[in-house]
Parts: structure tokens; sequence; C-alpha cells
């Protein structure tokens, strides 16, 4: 037999163990754990580029699963909207309501007063942490330089607003700076119970 012949018969032999083994890999994992590498397998993240799942609303959760599926939202180079193609459509809730589950994360140390007068003076906070409605993230006890992110991302038309045009409006008052300093007094805030 010819060695052109036995290439793609020993190549096949060599790589479908790889294949069958990746597929083996994902039996038994919970939807939740596939969302572990990056926001922790009990939703509180140490890499500030990863939000902290941990605490937040169930539906918030599940609402912002569905827009990554629909691309109605994409602000993150497409890193959520793969991962998400992972999730069986009953998995949603599941995930969801696993982080949602898990205990608040440990605010930040250090907070910034001036960044509390401002958050207050845009009425962020109406939403944020006096709604219980459940449609809205908690904001405390998140990684700073991810707030900081997300508002940027809001106020430059970066990320859309899914609502009224109000955070846009909110945000358009906050200069840079301003933002860091919001973003750094929430990050030391206890993050409330929103179950």
């Amino acid at each position: 037999m010819s060695r052109f012949l036995l290439r793609p018969i020993v190549l096949t032999l060599v790589f479908l163990p790889l294949s069958v083994g990746a597929g083996m890999l994902e039996e038994g994992i919970e939807p939740y754990e596939k969302c572990a590498l990056c926001h922790g397998l009990f939703g509180d993240s140490s890499r500030d580029k990863f939000p902290k799942l941990a605490g937040q609303p169930q539906a918030y959760l599940e609402a912002q699963i569905r827009d990554f599926l629909s691309g109605a939202r994409s602000n993150d180079g497409g890193q959520m909207a793969a991962v998400v193609t992972e999730l069986e459509d009953n998995d949603i809730s599941l995930v969801a309501q696993w982080f949602s589950s898990q205990a608040n994360p440990e605010p930040a140390a250090q907070s910034d007063a001036v960044g509390e007068q401002r958050f207050i003076s845009v009425g962020c906070a109406v939403c944020h942490v006096d709604s219980q409605s459940g449609e809205m993230p908690r904001l405390h006890a998140q990684h700073a330089s991810y707030l900081a992110k997300q508002m940027r991302d809001f106020r430059d038309g970066a990320r859309t607003v899914e609502a009224d045009g109000q955070k846009l409006k909110q945000l358009a008052e906050l200069s840079d700076s301003d933002i860091v300093s919001v973003a750094h007094y929430l990050s030391a805030q206890p993050r409330q119970n929103s179950k």
C-alpha cells in the first residue's frame, strides 16, 4: 500500500481519539460550569474583564444571555456570543438561577466619596439600587474597571441602551474621571440581596 494512501488513515486514527475525548469532557457538566472559566464557578470572577455574576437578579442574567444570543448585545468582542451558543434554551434559566443564588461577592476595600455624590446626583440609584424589579443589574461589589468600561460603552454608543434612553442621558453628564470615581464607589459597596 502506498504511503499516500496510509497518510489519511493514520491521521484519522491519531485525531479520532482527540475529537471523541473532547465530547467526553462535556459529558456530565452542568451548563453553568461552562461559564466558570471566566466568571468563576460561584460567580465571583477574579479577573476584572469578567463581571461578578453572584447575587445578580435571575431575570437580568437570563435577559443578558438572550441578548448575546440574539445579537442585541455585543460589546465584548464576541466572546459571550460564542459561548452562549453552547447552551440549550432550557439551560439559560438554570445558569441564571445558579449564579443568582450564589453568595454576594465581597466589595473592594476603598470607596470614593466623589463617586458617591455623582452616582446619586445623576439618579442611577433609582434603578440599580432601589428597584426590586429584577430587571436591572446590581452594580455594588462589581469590578471597578468593568463598571467603568460598561458606563463608557453606554455613554459613547458602543453598547446599546435597552430602555428608553434615560441611561444614555444620565451617563452623558459624566466625564471619564466621574465614571472612574463612580465605578470605584460602587465596587466598594456591599451588594444587596437581589433574590
